[in-house]
């Protein structure tokens, strides 16, 4: 039944409710009514209309399907006629939440890719792929920091007992107290797949698979409100469906029914500072938007709807500061079964899909790549072009600039066949509106600025912005914006290594290409240009350089390499005091020079400095790849500390099952590449410790603190010790280590080639089940002078008894025991008084008072927090 007989419907069943005197009555009214806009009942046609039919199917020709209902109701209601009135109005809601869906359906279940042909829409549900989301518990009252951890967005996410895996399907699920989220934000960098998984949720919620919960999801895109000046959240819910005689009233009577979302959050550049007072409770108030929408956050209008939020890391310290009881989940992208599901989905031939996976997951660079879901479409795309003329794969770029050049000369070569002049001209415009937009936080551009930049060229500005009509008419013109952030900060970059042409020198109205001063703010306080500053370094590289005048046609300058390297050499400067060594803190400086790829550029910037110290940071695999790639270079590297870090590993068992190269490739010391990546997976470590083996290493110092190392993790450091003379001091402070790890330390150190000299044990949950192993290298080790069991009360006095037997031997060489005697009776303390006299240099104590933990650190463990066990109080105070 259409729409319009479905109302007539419902209409005469409401007429034929009325009694034969409130029939008349009714009639009469109707006569008055006046509709702006529609035809009005002729009187003679009313006249006729003797009963409820005739009088239904009247007003069906007379007005729209809305009018008619709206009229009726007014009617009803002046009539006391409650019953009827509210009889309609919920079919009229229901009629709505139907035209509502169908709205959603259209809006979302198809959308356009950069590289689609003319008339090309892909559906949502044959494209999208499920994403690895890691959802915190909810966050007190200005918890952002506790929820959220550092800018990276969910830190730890899938390490911590109390962090969960959901999907789109499962964001608002219950947590394990019962708790059902009420707000819930959906972190995620550039290309993580936010906005897809928004369509995921609306085209699920449409089809009955999802949120049955909800009777309305509203989707609010920020990027098409940021225009707006003022609004109530009634203007908000009407924006989302653009259909006449909306019962919005009917709708927002029912808050739990309702989820509203907004997606891009970070695109409004909003201060989110209101006074409580200038706040809002009537969801019909119009406000200053900023105010509206503080009024949705803090709860004040409809504070029973939920809320699902998507923005980049970038935003969140603002935002936590206005929301309470929040839920942080952070897209970790994809799992290894995911992305090779990503490439058949994107395919649709099971042939090329398997062709370019293979490649794909050969190059460890562009398989771990992607994991974001913007790289896997941009290598897809890429391949697919590539598999289209029947090329070698094996020549696609390998990092993530080169690859962005790749794409990019697709489309120059695509569309710049017969004026390349004019096309490098217009890359130079578009370059620099995506450096202004990258510095002013903006994403939107009107069109009015399109074309004095002289970007309104009907054939090329397609290739690279996205349009949109203004929904407040034609009048304001139409906005664009750039087919993804990702690539409007890589244009950003391209626009500060360009070199210009005549024409575009002299421009005074053009942004200054000051590096310097990009590099500056960026150290300052604009970390928010991270992506943009890492594909400078790609794009300066040699082979970047080369690629854009070869292939792309474009000159980029290498005069910028030199202020690139003294802004490295001297931004880590300040860290520590002058009598110290200088220390690389920042985990971004590695990226940096990662994506160059370039190793005399890397000795270089790193020759100054002797440490690593990276403190709280989950280190992805693509983190430690950065790393490894820069230790590799660092030949005057001796120290390397990790405090509270963690190493990620993506889904082992489907890993090595779906990406473990042939077993004939030659890896890491001449064994076979599988072998190599199956002891990559079962030690989160080991690219680390396979860095730190390579030759030329001066490595003297490994600190490893509270950073969840495993039983796995003890034999790669085994190895370590036994391949790295120059290693002297092993610093380990974990819980997980146990028993098992201790021994597998041990088969290092009797090594013939460890030299080590210090070995520190901190919170091991060691017992006297590993003494045995540790005595005999007591006995054994020629170098070993320092042994640090602190903090590990499992030991107990037979663990103690068997420690005095190896420190009797001849052969030990130690100097420095450090224990705690707390709970050992009276029988281990005169072994220990008999050590001492025997070895009287043998200095036998508690932990140093200025070695003890920070409170902060020790805060994070799961026990011994607060007083030193066994001290009586006094810090530094020996044992005998």
């Amino acid at each position: 039944m259409a729409g319009k007989e479905r109302a007539v419907a419902v209409l005469l069943q409401a007429l034929q409710g009325l009694a034969p005197q409130d029939f008349q009555e009714f009639k009469k009214k109707l006569s008055k009514v006046r509709v702006e806009g529609e035809w009005n009942i002729p009187k003679d046609s009313l006249a006729k209309a003797a009963h409820p039919c005739a009088l239904a199917s009247c007003m069906g020709e007379s007005y729209s399907e809305g009018a008619a209902m709206d009229v009726a109701i007014g009617l009803f209601k002046e009539m006391n006629q409650r019953d009827l009135a509210e009889k309609l109005l919920d079919e009229k809601v229901k009629e709505y939440k139907r035209k509502y869906r169908e709205h959603v359906v259209r809006e979302f279940l198809w959308y356009k890719e950069v590289n689609s042909c003319l008339g090309e829409n892909l559906s949502v549900s044959s494209r999208y792929t499920d994403l690895t989301i890691a959802r915190r518990p909810r966050s007190k009252h200005g918890g952002e920091r506790e929820a959220v951890g550092t800018s990276r967005g969910c830190a730890d996410a899938g390490n911590g007992p109390a962090t969960i895996t959901v999907t789109a399907q499962t964001l608002f699920k219950p947590d394990e107290d019962g708790q059902t989220p009420q707000v819930v934000v959906l972190v995620g960098a550039p290309g993580m797949g936010k906005t897809m998984t928004v369509r995921k949720v609306m085209v699920e919620w449409v089809e009955g698979t999802l949120y049955a919960q909800f009777d309305y999801v509203f989707c609010i895109d920020c990027r098409d409100i940021v225009f707006t000046k003022e609004a109530s959240v009634a203007d908000l819910v009407s924006k989302c469906c653009p259909h006449r005689r909306m019962p919005t009233g009917k709708i927002l009577d029912d808050p739990e029914k309702i989820l509203f979302i907004f997606d891009g959050f970070d695109a409004l550049g909003f201060s989110l500072l209101q006074p409580e007072d200038e706040l809002s409770s009537d969801p019909r108030e119009v406000k200053p938007l900023e105010t509206t929408l503080m009024s949705l956050l803090k709860k004040t209008v409809l504070p029973e709807s939920s809320l699902l939020i998507t923005t980049r890391p970038t935003a969140l310290q603002s935002l936590g500061r206005c929301l309470e009881g929040e839920y942080y989940a952070e897209i970790l992208g994809f799992s290894a079964a995911m992305r090779k599901e990503y490439f058949h989905r994107y395919f649709e031939n099971d042939n090329k899909a398997d062709v370019a996976f293979r490649f794909v997951r050969g190059n460890e660079i562009l398989y771990s790549l992607c994991i974001i879901p913007i790289m896997s479409w941009t290598i897809c795309t890429v391949l697919e072009q590539e598999l289209y003329k029947k090329k070698n794969l094996v020549e696609c770029s390998k990092v993530t600039t080169r690859m962005s050049m790749f794409y990019l000369s697709r489309l120059m070569k695509c569309r710049g066949r017969d004026n390349p002049q004019d096309l490098q001209q217009f890359l130079h415009k578009l370059c620099s509106l995506a450096a202004d937009g990258v510095w002013k936080h903006k994403v939107l551009f009107e069109e009015k600025e399109i074309k004095d930049r002289g970007l309104d060229q009907s054939e090329l500005l397609p290739l690279f912005l996205n349009e949109k009509i203004s929904k407040k008419g034609v009048d304001h013109g139409n906005i664009y914006s750039f087919t993804h952030l990702h690539l409007q900060e890589f244009f950003a970059a391209v626009f500060y290594v360009l070199e210009d042409d005549e024409e575009m020198v002299g421009d005074s109205g053009a942004l200054a290409k000051d590096i310097n001063m990009l590099l500056d703010s960026y150290s300052k306080s604009r970390k928010d240009l991270n992506l943009t500053v890492r594909f400078l370094f790609g794009l300066v590289s040699q082979k970047s350089i080369e690629y854009a005048d070869e292939i792309i046609g474009c000159r980029i300058s290498p005069r910028a390499r030199e202020d690139m390297l003294r802004w490295l050499q001297g931004r880590h400067g300040g860290i520590s005091h002058p009598s110290q060594a200088l220390k690389v803190s920042e985990l971004d400086t590695f990226h940096f020079l990662f994506e160059m790829n370039e190793k005399s550029f890397a000795q270089s910037a790193l020759g100054r400095f002797t440490d690593i110290d990276l403190q709280d940071v989950r280190l992805t695999l693509y983190d430690q790849m950065a790393l490894s790639f820069c230790i590799r270079q660092w030949a005057g590297l001796g120290c390397v500390t990790l405090r509270g870090c963690s190493f990620d590993q993506q889904d082992p068992g489907e890993e090595l099952a779906t990406s473990a190269p042939r077993s004939g490739a030659a890896g890491a010391g001449g064994r076979p590449l599988a072998e190599w990546w199956q002891e990559e997976l079962l030690s989160p470590i080991h690219p680390l410790c396979w860095a730190l083996r390579h030759l030329g290493s001066d490595l003297r110092v490994l600190r490893l603190r509270w950073c969840r190392l495993s039983e796995s993790c003890c034999a790669e450091l085994a190895a370590l010790l036994a391949a790295h003379p120059s290693l002297a001091r092993l610093e380990l402070g974990d819980g997980a280590l146990g028993d098992a790890g201790v021994r597998l330390l041990c088969e290092g150190l009797r090594q013939r080639g460890c030299r080590l000299r210090v070995l520190r044990l901190w919170y091991s949950s060691l017992t006297s089940a590993c003494c045995e192993d540790l005595a005999a290298v007591l006995g054994t080790s020629p170098c070993l002078e320092e042994l640090d069991l602190s903090f590990s009360e499992g030991l107990r006095d037979a663990g103690v008894k068997l420690l005095c037997e190896g420190l009797q031997r001849r052969t030990c060489q130690l100097r420095t025991l450090r224990l705690s005697t707390s709970g050992l009776n009276e029988e281990a303390l005169q072994e220990l008084a008999a050590v001492r006299a025997l070895k009287p240099d043998l200095k036998i104590g508690y932990l140093l008072a200025q070695d003890e933990p920070q409170a902060g650190a020790m805060a994070r463990l799961p026990c011994h927090r607060g007083v030193l066990p066994g001290a009586g109080g006094q810090e530094g105070a020996p044992l005998l």
